[in-house]
């Protein structure tokens, strides 16, 4: 089939001229991303609609009116306990010897034996109850028979029908008979609905007395547990801190005190409040009783925070909502929003929440990191959350060491450039080799046109205690370990601390209990960022965050272990921290492995591919003595400058960068010293015969002993 081609715009040139001609250039489409797998995306869903909000408010509703009806159940029994044995007297017996209160004790122990005796009366009363029920019984059916039987002459004298007296007692009889019936009707439902009531009873003890944890509570419960934060009781709070001072001012002010403090402002879960300390009271009085000023508030310790702003004498408190720090936080937008990217230099990592509730975001733009804290209080995780969002900055490379070796950073498998996972010395070995590598690297860097960008290197090593707590030394006797001046992890570190920021080589550092040795001073203090979960000491914490930080009203230490878990005080000028403040409270966001898989998929897939080092591979081990020999060979002298040359000829890797100087040391130690020979510097074949000879012969000797 033919088609007939018309064009529709005139050609204004001449036909015999020639057209120009454009080259097009057909540039692909680049390929789509590769789809995502159902159960992927159908465990996503169900995930959604797991923590939804909706779904956690019905779950603690159940959860709530569950355990109303189980602890009801249990507040009755131990009622009944308490009725029927003398626990009660006993229990107020020994509170009152807590107290002190000896007269009060002892009352308590002469009302609990008058209670044994009436209950010994009671059961040796029961040993003649059975005769005596028995008689009762007789003596009552014989005198209602004979009512009975009365009556019913009465009545048949007054009908004169004789049949008249057995008529009361057959009433009866039928009386009885209409109730069997009617409790036979009844036993079926009562079978159902009566342990329906009880359970309903049950509750209503259970909900009256509130006999649930305080998370599954209805929110105007939970949040209005405790009295509310209000300028008398703040005062008063202050007021009986036990400082004579304080005291004193607040007596003698006109308005009992209120002068004193700023707005209450709410806060988060929580409320806020400045307050301008009278004079001859120091802010450091006001901390040092932060678990009295919780008890005057009726808050735990855990839920009242001090910090100090930039007005003098003054102290700002945040008094967190009865029982709300306990509720966990929501999940981490990297999970709930597949189209999260990340920007290195510009952009903030969602760590988690503050104090307040709002968001907490870090950025992690040329700073080190040091995290520490506690055993099994969230490190690793608050760690990883990091690095899963700097992932997805596809410029952005890693080497990673785990001196745990559990699995929690396998995940970087094919993203991470090195990753070395074990606690053993081997893997400190593989690891310090690898923060090595990093400072050649920063070192080339550094030796490149100024004003270059480099793309971003993460150094991140993972329980770094142990690797300054390694005990071993390399075959030139340097430690591996330790804070000394030849320590190779150690001054590895210091090196990146030094000058790594500047080219985008950065060190991040997450260690357990921090102690000098663990933790050498000069390393916690190269950290631009440093962050602690919960401590055991003050001095501890001041290691962890510097003294700035604790004096500021930092303290790591006061923070619950296991009870908050991911929660992280944190020091860093790359989080927005509230004026006049040297740190921030943050509860991190959870990400489980699953997740971390998750985001790790999506980081891989905006890489080209990453093969990972596992394993940190030497070079073979070389006889820098014996390999001189062997390019000298045959000639009695040979030129130091033609021994470098065939040096590097024979294995770049080990001799390509020596210089004389390098070479001068061998030969020093062994012996066999560079001489000059009509004017220049020469190396001897006999001075290299000799050392080689005293060598083995010291090492045959060394084998006999």
């Amino acid at each position: 089939m033919s088609e007939n081609v018309v064009n529709l715009h005139k050609n204004p040139e001449p036909a015999a001229e020639t057209a120009s001609v454009t080259t097009l250039t057909v540039v692909p489409e680049p390929a789509p991303a590769a789809p995502i797998p159902l159960w992927v995306r159908s465990g996503r869903v169900v995930k959604t609609a797991v923590t939804h909000e909706n779904t956690r408010t019905a779950a603690r509703t159940v959860v709530r009116h569950g355990l109303y009806t189980f602890n009801g159940g249990r507040i009755v029994a131990r009622r009944t306990w308490e009725a029927r044995t003398p626990a009660r007297y006993e229990r107020m017996q020994r509170a009152a010897e807590a107290a002190g209160n000896h007269e009060i004790a002892a009352e308590w122990e002469e009302r609990g034996q008058r209670f044994r005796e009436a209950r010994h009366r009671r059961r040796m009363d029961l040993l003649h109850s059975p005769l005596d029920a028995a008689k009762g019984l007789g003596v009552g059916v014989g005198t209602g028979v004979a009512g009975l039987i009365a009556l019913g002459v009465i009545m048949a004298i007054n009908s004169h029908d004789v049949k008249d007296v057995v008529t009361p007692i057959k009433a009866v009889i039928d009386f009885i008979a209409t109730l069997i019936y009617i409790v036979q009707i009844v036993t079926p439902y009562a079978v159902v609905l009566g342990p329906l009531f009880a359970l309903l009873a049950l509750w209503a003890v259970g909900s009256k007395q509130q006999a649930a944890p305080a998370w599954a509570l209805p929110d105007n419960v939970r949040n209005g547990g405790g009295e509310p934060i209000t300028p008398s009781i703040v005062v008063k709070a202050l007021r009986d801190l036990g400082i004579p001072a304080m005291r004193n001012a607040i007596k003698e002010m006109g308005d009992a005190g209120a002068s004193m403090l700023g707005p209450i402002r709410i806060a988060g879960c929580g409320v806020e409040v400045d307050v301008t300390l009278p004079s001859g009271v120091s802010t450091n009085e006001v901390q040092q009783r932060r678990r009295k000023l919780a008890e005057n508030l009726t808050r735990h310790e855990h839920e009242v925070f001090i910090t100090i702003p930039q007005a003098a004498r003054t102290v700002r408190l945040w008094v967190a909502d009865s029982g709300a720090l306990d509720e966990p936080i929501g999940p981490s937008p990297l999970v709930t929003d597949d189209t999260m990217t990340a920007d290195y230099a510009k952009g903030r990592a969602p760590w988690g929440q503050d104090l307040r509730g709002d968001a907490a975001a870090l950025s992690l733009y040329q700073r080190h990191l040091l995290i520490t804290g506690l055993s099994n209080q969230g490190k690793t995780v608050a760690l990883r959350s990091l690095a899963l969002w700097l992932a997805l900055d596809k410029s952005v490379r890693f080497l990673m060491g785990d001196l745990k070796g559990v699995g929690d950073w396998a995940m970087f498998d094919g993203l991470a450039d090195t990753l070395i996972q074990g606690p053993t010395d081997e893997h400190v070995i593989q690891v310090t080799e690898m923060v090595e590598g990093a400072v050649d690297e920063m070192n080339r860097r550094l030796m490149g046109a100024p004003g270059t960008q480099f793309p971003p290197l993460i150094v991140l090593v993972d329980e770094a205690q142990v690797a300054f707590m390694c005990p071993l030394k390399d075959e030139d006797k340097r430690p591996y370990g330790g804070s000394k001046s030849n320590s190779r992890y150690f001054m590895a570190v210091r090196k990146i601390h030094n000058q790594g920021r500047a080219v985008n080589v950065l060190m991040w550092q997450g260690t357990q209990d921090p102690t000098d040795q663990n933790l050498p001073k000069l390393v916690r203090e190269g950290a631009h960022t440093r962050a602690s979960l919960a401590l055991g000491t003050e001095s501890q914490a001041r290691m962890a965050l510097g003294d700035k930080a604790v004096d500021g009203g930092a303290a790591p230490n006061l923070l619950r272990p296991g009870l908050d878990r991911g929660t992280l005080v944190v020091a860093s000028d790359g989080i927005a921290i509230p004026a006049g403040q040297a740190s921030i409270t943050v509860r991190t966001h959870y990400i489980d492995d699953d997740g971390a898989v998750a985001i790790t998929d999506r980081a891989k897939a905006l890489r080209d591919g990453v093969t990972t080092l596992t394993v940190i591979e030497r070079g073979e081990e070389r006889d820098p003595l014996a390999d001189i020999a062997s390019v000298v060979g045959d000639a009695s002298r040979v030129r130091t400058k033609d021994v470098l040359k065939r040096l590097a000829v024979l294995n770049e890797d080990a001799y390509g960068s020596w210089s004389f100087i390098d070479l001068k040391r061998v030969l020093d130690a062994a012996g066999a010293e560079p001489h000059k020979s009509d004017g220049v510097m020469v190396v001897s074949r006999d001075r290299l015969t000799a050392a080689l000879a005293n060598r083995d012969g010291e090492g045959s000797a060394s084998a006999a002993e």
